[in-house]
Parts: structure tokens; sequence; C-alpha cells
């Protein structure tokens, strides 16, 4: 791990963005899921990811859904914001309003369909560090993107203070061994948060050197993942396997959704949203087109596996 302390670090729930059943934004429902977060002792929160549905949201929904989160936090922890557009340009659109609207740090991926290399992946990141006010980190999710951020990337934009950390959604866990030994070895100095968002095996990679976790399971059981980062930071390797054990069990509500007519998003997000509904968190579980809300049977399963981790 890098010498000098991540910033960003700890507990980073990648908050779900609450729907009415008219496919607005739920700020009470919001409010509550945030309140509820902070409760448990999350160390951030992370606004507008994938789990936020944001790039099925308009801009008008994303800046209520980001300025919602900044006020109910209120200071309490760092809020970061995601910024995840196709292009440069149109991510410093939302750089700019991320930052009036109150967020401590951006997120943006590598772009997306437009067709690009790693000297424009490279060129992105650094025009838009260049021009943002705010610290930024690189969201690896290649299933989305389909371009996996190299380590040599990372590990010179670390160093060279471009990129104040690394959101991994790669499930490269390889990879992100090499990255954690890289940054160590090149930019010890840097404070570079390494962030793992493979939330089924947290306990993992904090062995091999995470600075924390964004875990989209975190939205249904922050004080599980919450207790599994203690664990992990104390030296309890044993308390931490028997965490993520439960957690990975917990997961399996993503299973719930009938792979007939549902993928993906659907039956990730479906199955988070579902959970909070159940636990009395959020009003619906009302998700945006294309996708589906589940239904009564599935429903059902979620309720099972809430059941078994002792969540109801």
């Amino acid at each position: 791990m890098s010498t000098s302390a991540p910033r960003f670090a700890g507990v980073v729930p990648p908050t779900v963005t609450p729907l009415t059943e008219e496919g607005e934004v739920d700020v009470r429902s919001l409010e509550r899921l945030v309140e509820r977060l902070l409760g448990a002792g999350v160390d951030g929160i992370f606004a507008l990811g994938s789990s936020g549905e944001t790039v099925f949201l308009t801009d008008r929904q994303r800046d209520q859904a980001l300025e919602t989160v900044v006020k109910t936090v209120g200071g309490a922890v760092p809020v970061i914001a995601g910024c995840i557009e196709p292009t440069t340009r149109r991510v410093l659109d939302r750089a700019e309003a991320s930052t009036r609207l109150g967020a401590d740090a951006l997120v943006a991926t590598a772009p997306f369909y437009a067709i690009v290399g790693p000297h424009e992946i490279e060129r992105h990141f650094r025009s838009i560090a260049a021009a943002a006010e705010l610290p930024l980190l690189a969201y690896d999710i290649p299933v989305c993107v389909h371009t996996k951020l190299s380590t040599d990337l990372l590990t010179r934009l670390a160093a060279e203070g471009v990129l104040a950390g690394v959101k991994d959604s790669s499930g490269d866990d390889v990879a992100f061994r090499q990255l954690v030994l890289s940054i160590a070895d090149q930019a010890p100095d840097s404070g570079f948060s390494l962030l793992t968002g493979h939330e089924v095996v947290v306990d993992a990679m904090m062995l091999a050197g995470a600075s924390g976790s964004v875990p989209g399971l975190g939205n249904v059981d922050p004080a599980g993942y919450v207790r599994l980062h203690q664990a992990s930071i104390g030296g309890d390797w044993e308390a931490a396997r028997r965490e993520q054990d439960r957690l990975t069990r917990l997961f399996r509500i993503v299973d719930a959704a009938d792979p007939a007519t549902s993928a993906g998003a659907t039956r990730g997000v479906g199955a988070f949203k579902t959970a909070l509904a159940l636990l009395g968190v959020i009003a619906t579980n009302a998700v945006s087109l294309p996708m589906r809300p589940l239904d009564a049977d599935e429903t059902a399963r979620v309720r099972t596996q809430l059941e078994l981790a002792g969540l109801l």
C-alpha cells in the first residue's frame, strides 16, 4: 500500500437512486437511504454510479439526486460524484455540475461508444483532471465501457497526481493485486485510493492492500460491510472471512430475477431496490426503463435471502 494515507478509504457504498412509480427521483426515500448508510458508519458515499442508474437519468434527475445526497450527508463523509459520460466534454459538464452541487470528488470512466485507444484514454483523464476543481478517481469497469485500464496508466497518473484513486469494478483481481504492488513501488507517497467494487471478495482485496470498498450490496447491508472493513484493518481475518461469507450469501439476491426476462442491471439494481423496499428504507422497487421491477415471486426470493442474512 502507499505510505501516504489515501484520502478516500473505507466503505463507500454506491447509492441506488430511489424512483417513484412515475420515474422521478424519490427524494424522501433517498434521504432515508443516506441516513441509514451514515448511521451504519460508512466512510463515504458514491452518488450516481452504476448502482445509482446514472446513465438512465436525465441531467435534471442527476442534479436532484446529487443535491439530495450532499445535503443529507451534510459534510459528515466525502461525497464522490459519478460523471459517467462517453466523451471528455460531456464528463466536464457533469464535473462542473457536481462541483456546483457540493461533491468532494469525481469519478469518470474511460470514454465509451466512441472508438478510442490508450492514447485517447490517457488524454481523457488528463484533460478532466486539468479542468476540474475536484480530485478525480478513475472507474475501471470494462464490462460497460469495453476498455480495461492498464496498471501502467493508473500508476503513471497516480505518480503525477492526475488521479486520486481508482474504483476497480473490473473483476480482474490479478490486475488489482498488481496495481497495489505497482503503486507501492512507484507512487508510494501519492495517497492513491485503491477501492474495490468486487463486493464478494472484499476481504481478499483488503488483504491484498485495498484502501476500501465500493459495494453495491452495501446499500442493503452497510453495517455488514463496515464490520468487514473494521475486521480487516484490525487484522482479524477470520472475523473478516465470516462476515464476507455472510455477505456473499446475501449477494444471492441478484439471482432472484428470472433470467429468461432480465439480465445485468435489472438483476443487480432491481434486487438491491427490492431488498431496500422490503426493509422499509425506500418506498418502491421502481427502476428505469428498459429495466423492470422484480415481481412478487422474485421479491419473495429476495425476502428469503434477507431472512437468512438476519436482516428481516
